[in-house]
C-alpha cells in the first residue's frame, strides 16, 4: 500500500479524536510561531496538516497566507468542511512532501508536527531536506516535531525514527541554524503518553 492509500485508510476509518497524535489544538507549535513570526502576513505551511487545528487557530490569530499540505487529500476535505467558507483563503496542496511541488523561497515559516519521523531511509529525508531549502526564504524559519528518544518506535502501523534535538538539527545540517529544542509529553485520546521532540531552526 502506497503512503496516500494508507493514510486516506486512516483518515476514512478513524474519527479525527481517535488517533494517537490527536490534540484539540497544537499549543506548543502555535507559540512558536507566534514568537517566530509575529506578522500576521507571514507566508506559513503546516506540512502533514491534515486534520489538524492548527490552520483552524492560525486564522483565528488572524494569519493570512496560510497553506497545508497533505498526503491524503481525505484528510484535507475533513478539514475543508469543518472550516466551511474560510477554507476559500487557504491554499490547499495534495502531495508527498519528499516530491511535491513547492514554489522557491514561498514560506516565511515551516511547520511538520510529525511527518518527518516517518520517512526511514536516508533518500527520503534528503528530498526532504531539500524541499525545505528550496521553499523557505532566507531568514526563515522551519518548525519540525518528531516523537522523541523516549516516544513510540510505531504510529499507525508504521515504524518511526526517533530523534533528540542534536540528531533531528544533523538531519537538516549547517544551513540551517538551530535556536531551540524541547521535549513534551502528550497525552493520546487512550490515556497514553508519546514524548514528542520539537526542534526550531532559522535558515542561514
Amino acid at each position: 500500500m502506497d503512503a496516500r492509500s494508507h493514510w486516506d485508510n486512516i483518515y476514512t476509518t478513524k474519527a479525527p479524536d481517535a488517533v494517537s497524535w490527536y490534540r484539540p489544538h497544537l499549543e506548543t507549535s502555535l507559540e512558536f510561531i507566534k514568537k517566530v513570526a509575529p506578522l500576521r502576513s507571514a507566508s506559513i505551511i503546516d506540512v502533514g496538516g491534515g486534520e489538524s487545528t492548527l490552520v483552524d487557530d492560525l486564522l483565528a490569530n488572524g494569519y493570512s497566507n496560510l497553506s497545508v499540505l497533505d498526503v491524503s487529500p481525505t484528510a484535507i476535505d475533513v478539514t475543508k468542511k469543518r472550516l466551511g467558507q474560510t477554507a476559500e483563503t487557504v491554499h490547499w496542496i495534495v502531495g508527498d512532501i519528499t516530491n511535491a511541488d513547492l514554489s522557491p523561497d514561498a514560506y516565511d515559516l515551516w511547520h511538520d508536527r510529525a511527518v518527518f519521523h516517518f520517512l526511514k531511509t536516508t533518500d527520503e529525508r534528503a528530498a526532504y531536506v531539500r524541499q525545505v531549502a528550496n521553499a523557505v526564504r532566507s531568514g526563515g524559519y522551519v518548525l519540525v516535531s518528531t516523537f522523541g528518544p523516549e516516544g513510540p518506535t510505531k504510529c499507525s502501523g508504521l515504524e518511526v525514527v526517533r530523534y533528540d534535538g542534536e540528531s533531528l538539527h544533523a538531519e537538516f545540517g549547517a544551513h540551517f541554524r538551530l535556536l531551540e529544542n524541547l521535549r513534551e509529553l502528550h497525552e493520546t485520546p487512550f490515556g497514553t503518553t508519546q514524548q514528542f521532540l520539537y526542534c526550531l531552526c532559522r535558515v542561514e
